[in-house]
């Protein structure tokens, strides 16, 4: 009666020794500004990487054509 039990301890104590820490790590830094772009050459169109004012721009673009639901439907 009671080794079954044990068994079944022992199996979800393990379990939970097998768990992936879950960490917020990604692996990407987060000290540079949002407008000096990644170091990539697949850009957005008409946005320069490190132009804050085109940036913001493209970011007004984007909103527009993709959450107004008004534009999406008409």
């Amino acid at each position: 009666m009671m080794r079954p039990l044990i068994l079944i301890a022992a199996v979800l104590v393990l379990a939970a020794c097998g768990e992936k820490p879950q960490t917020l790590s990604s692996g990407v830094k987060l000290d540079a500004q949002a407008y000096t772009g990644p170091a990539s050459p697949f850009t957005a169109a008409g946005w320069t990487p490190g132009d804050k004012t085109s940036w913001e721009q493209a970011l007004k673009v984007r909103t527009q054509n993709g959450q107004n639901e008004y534009n999406k439907v008409n």
